[in-house]
């Protein structure tokens, strides 16, 4: 089965996650979920960062930016990832490890 351009992102994400030693979850967003949570939820090096994927030239929505900015407020860190070139991805998570 063909993997939608998002999914590709997701894959890319979580290939480089489990390179690093990052635990990450996928948030449920349903039932007692929260909606707006970023796509992937990670601890590293003792650091919270959500991430959001998207594919292309799409963006977050209003509530997801919305739950990007609490994360932020609350001292997280949270990107989106629009492409499964993962450099800067790589880069913005060690120097997080490194901090």
């Amino acid at each position: 089965m063909s993997r939608t351009p998002e999914g590709k992102v997701k894959d890319a994400v979580t290939k480089l996650l489990r390179e690093l030693g990052a635990y990450y979850f996928f948030p449920a967003t349903h039932g007692f979920g929260r909606s707006g949570v970023p796509d992937i939820v990670v601890c590293i090096s003792g650091k919270f960062v959500g991430i959001e994927c998207k594919a292309g030239k799409n963006k977050p929505t209003a509530l997801q930016e919305r739950e990007m900015d609490a994360i932020r407020s609350a001292g997280g860190t949270a990107v989106v990832v629009a492409t499964a070139d993962t450099t800067e991805l790589r880069a913005a998570l060690l120097s997080i490890v490194e901090g």
